[in-house]
């Protein structure tokens, strides 16, 4: 990967000159990292497709299965009705209690099809947030699909933590990355419910505000100290403990919503919880006053 500058770093001297060294190294390792992200996005998406295509043999199998043991419940009510009943088949049917079999059965297959439903929808999910997406294939995104698409993936890091309150206004399409805003969306939840040591509320709304879409994400959670504040969105820089967070996550996604012409910023009470805000214009092109919308918030 080469870089290019019109900078000399040599010409700098002293303080100038580790200033430069060291911005040019974290651009370097947030690169990097961008291209682990992209490598982990491909994997997301081939193991998505690998578990695809057994779940389609087993969502035609209980289909049918289901099919099947109606009508054998058909058929053993009809036996019934007849009255040709023998006394052994009398016992046997009080012995492995039939009533309750017919009906337990039926919730069994139904929650397995529910179970499968879940699965295909959390693989349709990676498949939309790990699609790798060049400069230019911004295109109009319902922000409400991707941030249910979002939950689906992150559901098993909120749903021990929080409930989830939807707060959602008509909002308008917006032109963007989808992918991206996901990745976004995903670091957002993720931290909130990190941020509740037992059981919490996440709160998403939505909002159309001065030509854009505003989500916010509150948590009741632990807040933010107010000595760390200005410092969330620097890179590496992360409250978690050791081997618990790269300290990335906030970073990048600034740089995403700042890519899209939009801003982020955190509001945050210690011990009281933690209010994310995004504003995202709807259009690429044109001008946008965003610190009318800023001021809106």
């Amino acid at each position: 990967m080469n870089y290019t500058s019109n900078i000399d770093p040599i010409a700098l001297q002293g303080e100038d000159r580790e200033e430069l060294l060291g911005r040019l190294q974290q651009a370097q390792r947030q690169l990097l990292q961008s291209e682990k992200m992209a490598a982990i996005g491909q994997l997301a998406a081939g193991v998505a497709h690998e578990i695809n295509n057994p779940m389609g043999y087993v969502f035609s199998n209980i289909n049918s299965l289901a099919t099947y043991v109606n009508d054998l419940l058909r058929l053993i009510r009809a036996y019934e009705a007849s009255g040709h009943e023998s006394s052994e088949v009398t016992a046997l049917k009080r012995e492995i209690d039939v009533e309750f079999l017919a009906e337990d059965i039926v919730s069994l297959i139904a929650e397995s099809q529910d179970g499968i439903d879940r699965v295909k929808q959390i693989i349709r999910s990676l498949k939309d947030l790990s699609r790798i997406e060049e400069a230019d294939d911004f295109q109009p995104a319902d922000l409400h699909q991707c941030i249910e698409s979002t939950l689906n993936v992150v559901n098993n890091e909120i749903k021990y933590k929080a409930t989830v309150e939807r707060r959602f206004a008509e909002i308008p399409l917006v032109e963007c990355l989808p992918t991206q805003i996901g990745q976004v969306l995903m670091n957002l939840f993720v931290n909130a419910a990190h941020a509740i040591s037992e059981q919490g509320v996440i709160e998403i709304c939505t909002a159309a505000v001065n030509d854009g879409v505003l989500i916010e994400v509150k948590d009741n959670g632990a807040g933010i100290s107010p000595d760390f504040k200005d410092r969330i969105f620097e890179p590496f820089f992360t409250t978690k403990p050791v081997g618990k967070g790269t300290g990335l996550g906030l970073s990048i996604s600034y740089n995403i919503v700042k890519n899209h012409g939009g801003w982020i910023k955190a509001d945050s009470e210690l011990g009281r919880g933690t209010c994310f805000s995004v504003w995202l214009p709807a259009r690429r092109s044109g001008t946008v006053d965003r610190g009318a919308a800023q001021a809106a918030t």
